[in-house]
């Protein structure tokens, strides 16, 4: 099995993270923040990767280094899992509908972190969660986890729609970007050799 786990405090953040790349979905969520949860669990969820985390952070100032860390841990325990990435299929893409919205994620988990966001929200807040730590979440992942990030939204209104197709789209293409690919015969994707560095 293919897992990762980080422990990470800091003044402002506990936090605690497991992941496991070849599960079936399940998950352990509790930032402290209603919508943030609910987002995790979605991506666990239908990316299939198994997700403990829990958060204790300094919610009483306000959300950013919750939002913040917790990215940052998560993507740095799917580092941990992925490894040297031998046998994945590396690359994901997904379109997700959600009623109205249509979200468009593709992402290489390359080793080089990038973010390119098209997407934007019409509302300051989904439950308490301010919608513009959504980006900030999505950028931290990335960075931390080593993966190239593009992220669409098509078209759409309804903004809880917004966000929850993007976190689909985003579980749906790293579900394809972690699978063995057992054609490749434990290969690392690249002809470098190497993926990142």
């Amino acid at each position: 099995m293919r897992t990762g786990s980080v422990a990470r405090k800091t003044a402002e953040t506990d936090i605690s993270v497991e992941v496991n790349l070849d599960g079936t979905g399940t998950y352990n969520v509790s930032t402290g923040i209603g919508f943030l949860d609910h987002m995790v669990e979605q991506f666990s969820r239908h990316s299939l990767i198994d997700v403990t985390l829990k958060v204790a952070g300094d919610l009483h100032i306000d959300q950013h280094h919750t939002t913040e860390d917790s990215a940052i841990a998560l993507g740095q325990a799917l580092s941990d899992a992925l490894g040297n990435k031998a046998g994945i299929g590396r690359y994901g893409m997904a379109y997700s509908p959600m009623d109205e919205t249509l979200a468009r994620v593709s992402l290489d988990i390359s080793g080089r972190p990038y973010l390119v966001w098209k997407a934007r929200f019409t509302q300051e807040k989904l439950g308490e969660w301010d919608t513009e730590l959504i980006e900030h979440w999505f950028h931290s992942v990335a960075q931390a986890a080593g993966i190239t990030l593009h992220i669409q939204l098509l078209y759409g209104q309804n903004n809880h729609h917004v966000c929850e197709a993007i976190y689909k789209g985003f579980a749906r293409a790293m579900r394809q970007a972690v699978e063995l690919d057992p054609r490749k015969g434990g290969a690392i994707p690249s002809t470098k050799g190497q993926l990142g560095g």
